[in-house]
């Protein structure tokens, strides 16, 4: 008898070999059409190189990042405050890759040409399949652009090294650097969203510069070269860039009290901090803090959807390939009903949120020429950023379950996709703050119900489920009773109209169609895998797969 045979307890069958590296662009079909419906109609190269960067390389370098967290080093070894983190190397690999292919500024480098908006949205959803984490600091530095335009008394060399600067993590004054990245400092303790009861203040110096004394509960990327923060100042609520490193070489006076123990978002650093005298240049006028920022807010809302939808990609992704290659009860997973259902329902229901997140980057990237366009973005911001971000996590749930108990365990890139999906319905104004805000518009800018009915009234005709919606949809608008307490169910509402209305004119009809049965027409349940039985499954669970 052979012993080592008798120890032979058993071999792995019917279970996948890990997915190897693929490219993000070119085996995404949905994602390539996204970006032609949003209004490119040759995509550039960036595209294409990037993602099979994404996919591979940088997939890779996601998983080391997020196992090995960043570490505070408040002082050096002879006890000088040194406010340092240290990120893995893997990090930096993601933030130079990324800035390499202007994930942070191809909208600023590109604004005349057609499309700049979605091109970059496409650059930073392959980007956040590979590492959400990094996404934040990319997102920040591209959404500061418009704030630090308003800056006259500002040094050129922040707008130009934002701009056209390459990953640059030496410790050094920002005019030194090959380039910068930006963070962002609102929140504070006693206010969170409500930024108007802020505390910390800003005293003007003699030099024109203002001295920053307070706290931030949220002071994100602590390691960006300067943070936009929201201050005190004599004329009001105000807005500054508080730079990392003075000119001179020096810290400036901002000391990291912890960095946040985060639910997700490992690869990434979050910090509490105080300012005890920081230096600081104002950004815009005294008194206009919030208007000088708005313009970044509605652009990291936009990544926020960006991010949640990349996210369900992903886990689609995984789930769809697990279940083509393990069998059960005598065929492969992907032929048994009942998971053609499920898959069915995520393809669909992420083909939506990709659509609508698409779609706005394209009126955004309108707007400054096109008013309608710029009010229907001033409203579908908040929309769809409650709505996308808010399915990110039953989605991914949902994927989890496809794969079992290994889709519950760290060897595989699930359990941190699902630890992050709760971040971007929280990060940039929760729930509440989105509803308000699309109530805000309508009562404020009343051109932004005109834009946003005038894209629904385009598939009109085109399906009765989406008609009777609509119907439906318009006399909610109309009725002011108790609008605030409502408001969350007409966002939804809104957000599901606009999705199919997407679908019904842009994409497959099929799709369409079974967009408009289950989700305005009530044929589904609450939770995923629950379409008619009449549905092309098959013909959906194509359109979402990867292609060879």
């Amino acid at each position: 008898m052979n012993i080592e045979r008798h120890f032979e307890t058993h071999t792995v069958e019917n279970q996948p070999v890990p997915l190897a590296p693929y490219n993000y662009w070119a085996n995404d079909p949905l994602l390539k059409q996204a970006v032609r419906e949003s209004g490119v109609s040759a995509p550039p190269d960036i595209l294409d190189k990037f993602g099979a960067i994404a996919g591979a390389k940088l997939a890779e370098a996601g998983e080391h990042a997020n196992k090995n967290k960043p570490v505070f080093n408040p002082f050096d070894r002879y006890g000088r405050r040194i406010n340092s983190v240290t990120f893995h190397p893997s990090y930096h690999e993601l933030m130079a890759e990324s800035m390499k292919a202007n994930v942070h500024n191809y909208s600023w480098q590109n604004y005349q040409q057609p499309g700049a908006h979605v091109i970059r949205a496409a650059l930073l959803f392959m980007q956040c399949q590979a590492d959400a984490g990094t996404t934040c600091p990319l997102t920040m530095t591209h959404a500061a652009y418009p704030a630090l335009k308003q800056g006259s008394a500002l040094p050129a060399y922040w707008v130009d090294k934002l701009v056209h600067g390459s990953y640059d993590p030496r410790e050094l004054p920002a005019k030194d650097k090959h380039g910068i990245t930006l963070g962002m400092g609102m929140t504070e303790k006693q206010g969170g969203s409500d930024v108007r009861t802020n505390t910390t203040t800003a005293t003007k110096q003699a030099d024109g510069s203002y001295s920053i004394v307070g706290h931030k509960f949220f002071f994100s990327a602590p390691m960006s070269d300067a943070h936009l923060i929201l201050a005190q100042a004599e004329g009001g609520l105000s807005c500054f860039l508080l730079p990392r490193i003075r000119e001179d070489g020096s810290l400036n006076k901002v000391q990291i009290q912890r960095l946040k123990d985060k639910l997700g978002d490992w690869s990434n650093a979050s910090s509490e901090v105080e300012f005890t005298g920081a230096n600081a240049f104002l950004v815009g006028n005294e008194g206009r803090g919030i208007a000088v920022i708005l313009d970044m807010v509605s652009l990291t809302r936009l990544d926020c959807m960006i991010g949640s939808t990349a996210i369900m990609r992903q886990a689609l992704v995984q789930a769809t390939y697990h279940v083509t290659h393990r069998a059960a009860f005598g065929k492969p997973l992907i032929e048994q009903p009942l998971m053609q259902n499920v898959l069915a329902d995520m393809t669909l229901e992420w083909s939506a949120h990709l659509a609508l997140t698409m779609r706005v980057a394209q009126a955004i990237d309108t707007a400054p020429n096109n008013a309608q366009e710029a009010a229907f973005a001033r409203i579908a911001t908040a929309i769809g950023k409650y709505w996308v971000c808010k399915r990110a996590p039953v989605l991914i749930n949902e994927a989890q379950e496809c794969l079992g108990g290994i889709g519950y365990v760290e060897e595989n890139i699930l359990p941190r996709l699902y630890r992050q999906a709760p971040l971007n319905s929280i990060w940039e104004g929760s729930g509440n703050v989105q509803c308000l805000d699309v109530l805000r518009a309508l009562v404020k800018e009343p051109s932004t119900k005109t834009a946003l009915f005038s894209v629904l009234a385009q598939a009109k005709g085109k399906n009765t489920h989406y008609d009777q919606f609509l119907t439906s949809l318009s006399s909610q608008f109309e009725d002011m009773n108790n609008l605030e307490i409502r408001s969350r169910l007409i966002t939804e509402h809104t957000a599901l109209a606009l999705q199919a209305a997407l679908l019904l004119t842009h994409y497959d009809p099929k799709l369409a169609a079974s967009f408009c049965e289950t989700r305005l027409g009530h044929q589904h349940g609450h939770t995923f895998g629950t379409l008619p039985a009449h549905t092309p499954f098959e013909h959906i669970i194509t359109l979402g797969q990867l292609t060879k």
